[in-house]
């Protein structure tokens, strides 16, 4: 069926309602816009789904949730697990509420019990709350970071982590294994309560996540030492960090907590915010005039589901405000974690850190001076949540700290994903230590630096949208996949690593090995002096994204070598 078939259809078929008709009857005269809504179904991926809101099978829907949940709920089913139920949360998005009782009510008409959380929580929390009930799976309706016109669906395991495989390839075949929408169940909500299958959750579980949260802190003492005179300003973006991060700080006895009042609310508009992301410098305008203020110590933000911490922190030398990569914050909380641990004897045995294969290679040195073993996964925070239920299985080794590139890192194993509520915690317990010892925790990076070496990463990212930018996307991957560059610029490729067909080549004799993890579209190029570049396509958003990291002897030539970096690789393409 063409798209236009599939767009008639959903004009004349009784299953859709009148609001998605009169949705579609407006754009009648624009062919361009119902092929981009029907051209394809929005693709049920390895983390889900996610998409702009509206009607269409190219959309976030009603329908295209339910046929998603539908597709979930007979994978349950015949793993024969249903009497586990299943956690649902959402976000502060348009349409996350509706999306998340659209999953809750589809699994409840299976048969299978939905607990869903009584208003919008961090994604974090559906982690530890499927684990802390038992559950057999769980749904975060969430677009993380994402423009105020997307919204998403994920899909989590028993383990707590986003599912990986082979259950990701086997749940994405279940829902696309359903060919007409009229096999998609649904009940009435009432109905559900009634039966059993639609049960609500909040703060039982909010209660026993903090108990949690807070095992973590290490020197509670040191709080309680520079709480009169520690500042922190806090952003939730609009999302759902503002409830937890201030409760933890206020059980923690941090006094000085402001939180910007024109970010506090959940907006789904973003209205104060160009693009709800920590990683973005324009999303900390209205923090750093707070923090400015009230002359603050460390200024942080939350993404819309707070799974991700951005971080500015103050140089004591110019009194301005500096900004802190994922890479740069997730290695001084790990840094504090296991200088401390070791300092208190309380480091377990086997010590292990994760992390991903584009996160900072500052982790190698680290892991090596604290006796870590260092285990590199394919990037998505669910590899990382993965290891730890292989820890466990195994009882190889002993999961200590996370973390990825993109601003997401975990302490302790109460959750499997990437919990920015713990380490805004952690990283203030951090802050605190520098308080105490009249440093800044800029101070503390540098001397790092000056440790470690001066490592620093960077990313170029190329958008493009629609039919036409997932064609040109997929030529430029083939492109490098074909006929790698035997250097770029004047960096000779030393090794190229190919995840989609699991190879590692020598670039000098040609000896190719295997890269010892799961299949992916990434492509990486090992280059001299510690340097790397990577390519992959992004699997939320339309774009190709190439990350790059170096070494350099200061701040300056690491700068500059990054730099020279990114021009030299924009040259290549």
């Amino acid at each position: 069926m063409g798209y236009m078939d599939e767009y008639k259809l959903w004009l004349t078929d009784d299953y859709f309602d009148q609001a998605t008709k009169d949705e579609l009857k407006a754009i009648a005269d624009n062919e361009a816009e119902i092929e981009d809504r029907f051209y394809k179904e929005l693709e049920f991926g390895t983390g889900g789904l996610r998409g702009v809101i509206g009607a269409g099978t190219n959309r976030m829907n009603l329908y295209t949730v339910r046929k998603a949940s539908q597709g979930l709920a007979n994978y349950i089913l015949k793993q024969g697990v249903k009497d586990k139920g299943i956690a649902i949360a959402y976000d502060s998005r348009f349409m996350s509420p509706e999306f998340a009782d659209e999953a809750a009510l589809c699994m409840a008409a299976n048969g299978i019990k939905a607990y869903v959380f009584d208003a919008l929580r961090p994604t974090p929390e559906l982690s530890f709350a499927l684990r802390t009930l038992g559950c057999t799976a769980g749904i975060v309706i969430t677009a993380s970071h994402n423009p105020p016109e997307y919204n998403g669906y994920k899909v989590y395991w028993d383990d707590g982590a986003q599912v990986t495989a082979p259950k990701d390839k086997e749940i994405i075949g279940e829902v696309q294994a359903i060919k007409d929408f009229h096999d998609c169940k649904s009940m009435d909500k009432e109905a559900a309560k009634a039966a059993g299958l639609y049960v609500v959750i909040g703060k039982e579980i909010d209660d026993a996540y903090m108990v949690e949260l807070k095992k973590q802190i290490i020197h509670p003492e040191i709080i309680e030492e520079v709480a009169d005179d520690i500042k922190i300003v806090y952003t939730p973006l609009c999302g759902t960090g503002n409830v937890p991060v201030q409760r933890v700080l206020k059980e923690l006895g941090f006094k000085n907590v402001y939180v910007v009042p024109e970010q506090e609310k959940p907006d789904p508009k973003f209205t104060t915010l160009d693009y709800p992301n920590p990683e973005d410098p324009k999303a900390f305008t209205y923090a750093l005039k707070l923090a400015k203020e009230k002359d603050a110590d460390i200024v942080l933000a939350t993404d819309p589901d707070a799974d991700r911490l951005g971080v500015y922190a103050k140089d004591a030398k110019t009194g301005e405000y500096v900004a802190f990569t994922g890479n740069m914050s997730g290695m001084l909380i790990a840094e504090y974690l296991l200088r401390e641990k070791t300092k208190t004897n309380t480091m377990p045995e086997n010590p292990a850190m994760v992390t991903t294969i584009v996160t900072t290679n500052m982790t190698f040195p680290i892991s090596q001076k604290y006796g870590l073993k260092l285990i590199e996964v394919l990037t998505g925070f669910k590899f990382i949540g993965e290891q730890i239920k292989f820890f466990e299985q195994t009882g190889s080794n002993n999961y200590v700290f996370g973390l990825e590139e993109s601003y997401g890192c975990l302490a302790g194993t109460h959750a499997r994903d990437k919990d920015a509520i713990v380490a805004v915690m952690c990283l203030c317990e951090v802050a605190a230590y520098c308080k105490k010892n009249n440093m800044t925790l800029w101070d503390m990076m540098l001397d790092m630096y000056e440790t470690y070496g001066y490592f620093k990463e960077g990313q170029y990212t190329i958008t493009m949208k629609g039919v036409e930018g997932a064609g040109q996307i997929a030529a430029i991957m083939d492109k490098l996949r074909q006929n790698p560059p035997k250097a770029i610029g004047d960096a000779k490729v030393l090794k190229f690593r190919d995840y989609q067909e699991d190879r590692i080549v020598d670039m000098e004799t040609g000896a190719e090995t295997t890269t010892g993890l799961p299949k992916s579209n990434v492509l990486y190029f090992e280059l001299p002096n510690n340097s790397w570049c990577c390519a992959r396509p992004s699997g939320t958003e339309p774009k190709i994204k190439f990350y790059m990291g170096v070494v350099g002897k200061d701040l300056a030539d690491a700068d500059a070598k990054l730099a020279q970096l990114t021009e030299d690789l924009k040259k290549e393409l």
